[in-house]
């Protein structure tokens, strides 16, 4: 059987054409490493969910699991100096290590980092291939050492396109046509980042957590101050990006701050989307004048507003009306122009894609696994930086990727101290 990509993944493959679009998730597993077992687990999981054997045509859009012998790479590393460094670094050569483009291609690769006692777990993959939410149960069923305590149905791997999702959702996608001049009008007035190289898609990483007392005052503030939790994420990620463009303030036209986040939209699928391997995703932005003396509340209430309308009318849909009607113009582009495409006409100066691991990994027996969870996300060339957020075990980790062309490790560090102030400086 022969699966069509859907209208995201197809978008993926077209980002992944220029340079590498991959993901990567670790999971903290607090027994010691077994070499052997943990590679034999893998493929067995990987044959028993049916995830062998992948041909891609990235022509015709058509993917097709034929089964067989699991191929993907086990890279086993002894830990060495600070893990810490040592995992953020295999992060980041994961992130930027392409897989095979066309054909027969193997879209994992897994390492693991002995530490004595314990291990990491990393799973490198083609992003094209799955969400976030899929590979986690795929983390946990490895993970699992009995696993028919728990045993997981194999997920669906040829859900229906995006097509049922617009039958479902016909009243949304008609509102979202209206809406189309307003995303058009709001990308001619949004900051534009400068791409010192647009052909050089080269990703950095780094990381910070926010421990589990930080992330329940979060919550606090959040429900205190009437926004959800992921509106106070953007509003702290558009107040801490704000002092990197202070000549915004003097433009005429390209004065405001924008800052995209993934949406998970397997609910609007209905059960055509339930337990489907595929990503099943959309986007949206929100954007401000970010002046210098706004207070974090009043920022995020004026998000709060920008996203409860997005989200009560699911205006989110219209970036998937976007997304189709580039997708036709792609084809008559130079590599030039795809390179600058997105940074012209959606300029974004960094995007959220958050994930509720708690809401999918069981708690773990006691000296089993702790949730202590990692991910880093491409950037593409839709947005310069990418926060991946990851809810486990009552923490935040916060992993970026950035594109080193736009953004200096130092300029990121600046990012990452100025939304860890926000954090500390929540007050009801």
């Amino acid at each position: 059987m022969k699966g069509l990509l859907n209208l995201f993944q197809a978008t993926m493959l077209r980002w992944r054409a220029l340079y590498p679009y991959n993901a990567v998730h670790v999971v903290h597993i607090l027994r010691p490493l077994d070499a052997a077992e943990l590679a034999a687990t893998i493929r067995r999981q990987l044959e028993e969910f049916g995830l062998t054997g992948l041909r891609l045509n990235a022509r015709r859009r058509t993917y097709e699991w034929v089964a067989g012998p699991a191929t993907a790479e086990v890279c086993f590393l002894p830990a060495s100096g600070d893990v810490r460094v040592q995992l953020d670094r295999e992060i980041e050569r994961q992130l930027n290590l392409a897989f095979a483009a066309d054909g027969s291609i193997e879209p994992f690769r897994f390492f693991a980092i002995d530490c004595g006692a314990s291990f990491y777990l990393g799973l490198a993959y083609d992003h094209f291939v799955a969400g976030g939410d899929s590979i986690v149960r795929l983390l946990r069923a490895i993970a699992d050492r009995n696993p028919d305590r728990n045993r997981q149905p194999p997920p669906r791997l040829y859900p229906p396109t995006y097509r049922t999702l617009f039958a479902r959702q016909a009243w949304p996608f008609l509102k979202g046509l209206a809406s189309l001049p307003g995303l058009a009008d709001g990308c001619r007035r949004a900051f534009r980042p400068r791409y010192a190289m647009a052909s050089d898609g080269y990703n950095g990483y780094t990381r910070f957590n926010v421990d589990a007392s930080q992330q329940a005052r979060l919550d606090r503030v959040a429900s205190a101050w009437g926004v959800s939790r992921n509106d106070l994420w953007l509003a702290m990620l558009l107040k801490a990006m704000a002092p990197l463009s202070p000549q915004r303030h003097a433009a005429p036209r390209r004065n405001t701050l924008a800052v995209a986040s993934i949406v998970n939209i397997r609910r609007d699928m209905g059960d055509a989307g339930a337990n489907a391997f595929a990503p099943m995703l959309a986007s949206f932005r929100v954007a401000h004048r970010v002046p210098d003396d706004i207070g974090l509340r009043d920022l995020a209430r004026a998000v709060h507003g920008q996203t409860n309308r997005i989200k009560t009318g699911k205006i989110y849909l219209q970036t998937l009306l976007a997304l189709g009607v580039v997708a036709q113009e792609w084809r008559f582009m130079s590599d030039a122009q795809r390179h600058r495409f997105f940074a012209k006409h959606y300029p974004v100066v960094a995007g959220m894609t958050p994930l509720n691991v708690d809401s999918l990994w069981a708690p773990a027996r006691e000296g089993e696994v702790a949730l202590e969870y990692v991910r880093g996300v491409a950037t593409g060339p839709l947005a310069p930086m990418i926060l991946a957020l990851t809810n486990a075990g009552g923490a935040v980790a916060v992993g970026i990727a950035y594109r080193t062309t736009v953004y200096e490790r130092a300029t990121v560090a600046a990012v990452v101290i100025a939304m860890q102030e926000c954090i500390k400086g929540l007050d009801l």
